[in-house]
């Protein structure tokens, strides 16, 4: 939690306009009342799956691109295979002005890319 909270100041730093949810249920009601370009989901979270939600969210909202993100790494193939939508993962733990300008260009790229691993 500590890490999306930092993500989320270092974006709002850079000019983004972020909401935070602390789970898939808030998550949810907040693309209920107002439209994302983008949502970071991590892969592990407390009541719910991140994939539960990335599929929640393409199933509902089929505009909003979705961003996985997790300690546990994921390649290509075994994004695609997961077939839940989503357009991008970013590795924890991550450099988060790399994984600014990797949202940005999510954000108006469909296409599916990773973040490199850090060194």
């Amino acid at each position: 939690m500590r890490e999306s909270r930092s993500l989320e100041m270092a974006l709002r730093l850079e000019g983004v306009d972020v909401a935070f949810a602390g789970s898939a249920e808030l998550a949810l009601g907040d693309l209920e009342r107002a439209f994302a370009d983008l949502v970071v989901i991590d892969l592990m979270m407390r009541e719910s799956s991140g994939l539960h939600l990335a599929r929640e969210i393409r199933r509902r909202y089929p505009g909003v691109r979705t961003v996985l993100t997790s300690a546990y790494p994921l390649g290509q193939r075994q994004l695609e295979r997961l077939d839940c939508g989503v357009v991008g993962f970013v590795p924890k733990p991550f450099d988060f002005g790399d994984v600014v300008d990797f949202l940005r260009a999510k954000a108006s790229s469909p296409s599916l890319r990773s973040l490199p691993e850090p060194d």
